[in-house]
């Protein structure tokens, strides 16, 4: 039989969305290759040594600091207007737009499906959890061109968990009848922070398809076996990856197996994909939050049938624990107050199976911000003021809330032209460690395609959200959503 590369070889992370509120904020805070084993790796250093050229980009406002509401955000520029539109409840874990109404949905893990008129903030119960799974927990949504709206649940079956996922169909008043598009068999809980399930999905601009990120059920490739009820248990097929369904499937049934998975596996090797966009050109891209050592957090382009290197690389770097003579006492990218490293699973790791290789890198950062690095010695550097690109952002900022802009109405230096994509992108925040970009701000990302990669120009835009979480995007009118506090929904406009 064909090995499995995607978990340990037999023959047979710590900051995403979980089970419950509670355990989301916790763990936010803190086509397959071929079987043929690739050469061993060695480790890459943190930043090339010489810098292709950054992309160039419009010429940009003035830097300014104002808050114009007492205890939200600090905007970074002039031209922006900042309003509170509304107070969605704590815990609030998504923000989409219905296309033809123009309302804002909120999802709630306690309170539902809820829907917000974005210009007088009020707050609609569109449905309780329950009455669009009778059990799980939502994680991920998001609307299709046409209106239908589709859910990702997750739900603990002793040792076991299983994802599914819902499409609802609203009628005239706004009800919507709700049917199973699909849901995967029941797979291996690691029974730590880790366990990142079923989250972020996205729907093709044609409708047709759906893609899911599987998060994965380890921090980088260790074995987690539950209290021993799964031995010797890494990745399972159904986790680590992005999965591609028909939207109109109906009760598809996703096996826990490697071969019945192929026609639907979009893209191998993402940790934690948990907010995947699609750009105004049609290509997909998603943020994916890197594990508990300081390597980078990433923005990669998916594309079918790539390997984005999870959990053999984090940005361009490989993980040491593949090594023979890996020794994680003294792993000087390993910080104390992180879950895994406390737990003691950096150690030295004989069976860690071999790298399926090849794999794709992830966007490069030319900063100047969100560009900060630990070097092997253990010294923290800032890629962006040393003139040197990153493998894509600062450790532990957790990337979500991606969202691309083309209207005529943003301002030319917001807005995408010719060869050049502009999107933002929102960070949760730094749980801890010592690295002093902590996230929990706006970015502004000028991408530009080079051959067949793409890189990056980021900018801060505004700083001292409550750990943001995801974002809408209305012509030249910013949603942001955030998950602390009140769940605060505020509207920036650029003008």
């Amino acid at each position: 039989m064909t090995i499995n590369h995607r978990r340990l070889p037999t023959r047979t992370g710590a900051r995403w969305p979980t089970l419950a509120a509670l355990t989301l904020a916790a763990a936010l805070a803190t086509g397959c290759q071929p079987a043929t084993p690739a050469a061993a790796p060695t480790v890459a250093p943190a930043a090339p040594t010489a810098a292709p050229a950054a992309p160039t980009a419009p010429a940009e406002r003035a830097k300014t600091e104002q808050q114009p509401i007492a205890g939200g955000p600090v905007l970074l520029r002039t031209g922006i207007s900042l309003r509170k539109v509304a107070d969605a409840g704590g815990g609030s874990i998504r923000l989409a737009r219905h296309p033809a109404t123009g309302d804002l949905y909120v999802l709630n893990a306690e309170n539902g499906l809820l829907r917000v008129k974005p210009d007088s903030g009020e707050i609609t119960p569109v449905a309780k959890s329950a009455d669009i799974l009778a059990e799980g927990v939502p994680a991920g949504m998001a609307f299709g061109p046409d209106g239908t709206l589709f859910v990702v649940f997750n739900r603990a079956i002793n040792t076991r968990t299983q994802a599914t996922i819902r499409r609802g169909v609203a009628d005239a008043a706004g009800k919507f009848t709700w049917t199973t598009l699909a849901a995967t068999r029941n797979y291996p809980l690691s029974n730590t922070p880790f366990d990142h399930l079923y989250n972020g999905i996205a729907v093709s601009p044609d409708g047709k398809s759906v893609f899911v990120n599987a998060g994965s059920r380890t921090d980088h490739g260790e074995v987690e076996n539950n209290g021993a009820a799964f031995p010797d248990t890494r990745e399972v097929p159904l986790t680590s990856a992005i999965f591609r369904l028909p939207a109109d499937a109906t009760d598809l049934e996703l096996p826990n197996d490697e071969a019945a998975l192929k026609p639907y596996l979009f893209a191998d090797g993402t940790r934690n994909a948990y907010d995947p966009a699609f750009a105004p050109n049609g290509d997909l891209f998603v943020g994916d939050n890197g594990p508990d050592a300081d390597y980078p957090d990433e923005l990669n382009w998916i594309r079918e049938g790539q390997h984005y290197g999870f959990p053999w690389r984090f940005g361009n770097q490989d993980n040491p624990q593949q090594r023979a003579d890996y020794d994680g006492a003294k792993d000087k990218r390993l910080q104390p107050d992180f879950t895994a490293v406390q737990q003691g699973t950096y150690r030295n790791d004989p069976t860690f199976p071999k790298p399926p290789g090849p794999f794709t890198d992830p966007v490069l950062n030319h900063g100047p911000d969100a560009a900060q690095y630990r070097s092997d010695d253990g010294q923290a550097h800032d890629a962006g003021a040393e003139g040197q690109p990153l493998y894509s952002f600062t450790p532990h900022r957790s990337p979500l809330g991606l969202v691309f802009a083309d209207s005529d109405k943003m301002p030319a230096d917001l807005r995408g032209a010719g060869d050049q994509l502009s999107a933002f992108l929102v960070s949760w925040g730094a749980a801890g460690g010592t690295l002093t970009d902590k996230g929990q701000d706006l970015l502004h990302i000028a991408l530009t395609k080079r051959g067949d990669a793409y890189e990056a120009a980021t900018n801060q835009i505004a700083r001292g959200f409550k750990n943001p979480i995801d974002t809408v995007l209305v012509e030249n009118r910013l949603y942001v959503l955030e998950f602390s506090g009140d769940s605060t929904i505020y509207e920036l406009t650029f003008k």
